[in-house]
């Protein structure tokens, strides 16, 4: 089963809920951006890299705006379920921009990355240039939907199309090249849902998005399942 939640900010209570305790060996836990347990390489975040390597199920992660772009780029590049990863662990692998991915029958294109509404208080410690996606990886994204015939079960990203970061009152003075892709992608492409982390709030938005957070959801989730 594959199940979907949002931002973690590197908070291993998150893995001690019972929403995601209940998963077991099969199951994929998607996590829509800002998974944030790779940040200072310190001996504390192995630790914690260690036991979550030992969960029977796979963690799979979009980058946010809140990673270690330096640490994150440092693992090692392969190609997994057709689309392309880095790889932290033999149950962790984090999913590169534009990628698409096959996992039990369903097609799941993804798109990390994003703006820190935070980045004028945060040091070159704290804040990567990476988070910001690039106008290659707009490109490539859209060479890897062609192939599907801009046709995909589900979409996976951090960032929310522009007019849905409107209706949900998050800042939307910082427009990038991915939120006018996206806008592109609603009336382009054709999908069942659409989930996004970044807004930090849980939502159903008619007809067929998904702000995730908090809950943890199992991707076939209907909005009169919740």
């Amino acid at each position: 089963m594959i199940y979907i939640t949002g931002d973690m900010h590197g908070e291993w209570e998150r893995f001690k809920d019972k929403s995601i305790r209940k998963l077991k060996k099969g199951d994929t836990l998607m996590i829509c951006g800002d998974f944030g347990f790779i940040w200072d390489g310190s001996r504390k975040e192995n630790q914690i890299l260690k036991k979550m390597s030992e969960l029977p199920f796979t963690i799979a992660f979009l980058d946010g705006c809140h990673e270690n772009f330096d640490l994150l780029e440092a693992y090692p590049k392969e190609k997994w379920n057709g689309g392309k990863i880095h790889r932290i662990a033999p149950n962790i692998v984090h999913l590169r921009r534009g990628q698409i991915f096959e996992l039990e029958h369903r097609t799941f294109f993804v798109f990390g990355g994003g703006h820190s509404q935070d980045y004028e208080y945060r040091t070159t410690e704290t804040w990567w240039k990476q988070e910001r996606p690039t106008h290659k990886e707009v490109t490539i994204a859209v060479a890897n939907l062609q192939k599907y015939h801009n046709r995909v079960d589900y979409v996976l990203t951090h960032e929310p199309p522009g007019s849905l970061k409107d209706c949900l009152g998050v800042d939307t003075a910082q427009r990038l090249e991915i939120h006018t892709f996206f806008e592109d992608m609603v009336k382009a492409c054709q999908y069942r849902k659409w989930f996004f982390g970044k807004c930090h709030t849980d939502k159903y938005i008619p007809m067929k998005f998904f702000a995730v957070f908090s809950q943890v959801l199992p991707v076939t989730v209907k909005d009169t399942d919740l």
